[in-house]
């Protein structure tokens, strides 16, 4: 089943398969971080470092920086550095970045949506364990 609409990409990927290098892509774009950021900059446009950090409570500034990397290195995100005292950096999707935005923020608001659920069944399970 073609859910993309063209055979071609889909023919030469398949994450099922351990060495396909989809696989490397799956796991960077489905790290909580690099989906939280990929809506904050498809949200709130160009952002700064420190914006980033802000809006993405919780991220520690190793992980903010590693997942910038990661993302830009994938072409989801570019990296500006204006010469200014001091330097600005600023972030922002890529065509292909905001591309996967609509997808990433259709899962966080289902998690959000759906979270009263979730815990519920949580509950439940951890109920029939003891």
């Amino acid at each position: 089943m073609d859910l993309t609409g063209t055979d071609a990409p889909a023919a030469r990927f398949d994450a099922f398969t351990a060495s396909c290098p989809s696989r490397q892509l799956l796991d960077t774009i489905g790290n909580k971080w690099a989906s939280l950021v990929i809506v904050a900059l498809g949200l709130g446009g160009r952002m700064r470092y420190s914006e980033l950090a802000a809006r993405i409570a919780g991220v520690s500034q190793k992980m903010l920086t590693q997942t910038l990397r990661n993302l830009e290195r994938d072409g989801l995100l570019t990296r500006t550095v204006t010469p200014a005292v001091p330097v600005r950096v600023d972030y922002e999707l890529t065509p292909l970045g905001r591309s996967l935005m609509v997808t990433m923020h259709h899962l966080k608001e289902w998690a959000e949506t759906h979270m009263p659920e979730v815990r519920q069944a949580r509950e439940e399970y951890d109920q029939r364990d003891m």
